[in-house]
This record gives structure tokens, sequence and C-alpha cells, in this order.
């Protein structure tokens, strides 16, 4: 199976059948299984990591967050719950984002947050 689009229906249909929105849980083998869909070997292999450690900001109460996983410079996943109300969350992606990739903004595109359709 090499065609791209052969590869993510094949993944819609895992992740359908085998991921029941158990965040902790299945993260891990979640996105590794949507990396190899997108034609790499994992979500490792790329040089990502997963349960990043974020310095939260003194206004923020200070203390350690987690992002769920991070390539650095080109993505940041954070994974919530099936119906969760992402526009909640912008601000903690935004956060983590700029704590963990600190570029100056005019430097690169403006985040995009996407909802990923339910699988």
């Amino acid at each position: 199976m090499s065609d791209p689009a052969e590869k993510l229906a094949a993944f819609a249909a895992w992740a359908t059948a085998h991921i029941t929105g158990d965040e902790k849980g299945q993260a891990q083998i979640f996105l590794d299984r949507l990396f190899q869909a997108f034609g790499h070997r994992g979500s490792l292999d790329v040089g990502g990591e997963p349960e990043v450690r974020v310095r939260k900001a003194t206004e923020d109460g200070g203390g350690t967050s987690f992002a769920d996983y991070v390539w650095k410079p080109v993505v940041l996943i954070e994974m919530k719950k099936r119906g969760t109300v992402l526009s909640k969350h912008y601000r903690q992606a935004f956060d983590y984002w700029t704590r963990l990739v600190p570029r100056p903004p005019a430097l690169r595109h403006p985040l995009q947050l996407r909802r990923v359709p339910h699988l």
C-alpha cells in the first residue's frame, strides 16, 4: 500500500476500531500509527518527542506541564478527549509552542490550530 490516500484510509479504519479516546493510554500508539500513515517510520523516528516538559509562566502559577508530542520546529500536538471544545485550549497550545520553539513570530506562519475530524 503506497498510495497516501490508501494509507490514511487504513489508518482511519484502524483508529476507529482501536482508539477509544483514552488520551494517556493510547496517545503514543495513535501518533505512531498516524506518522506511519503519512509515510514516516514512526513518531520517534522523525526526531519528535512525546510528553515534553514545558515550564509554565509565573503568571500561570509556574510549575511544569507536558505537551503530548513535539517535533521541533515542525509540529506540536496536544491531544484532547473526543468531544472536548478545542477553542478552550488554543492558548495552551500557543503557550507550549512559543516556550518550546522560541522564534520571532515574523519568521513563521501564524499558528494554525485545526481539529482533526473524528476517525
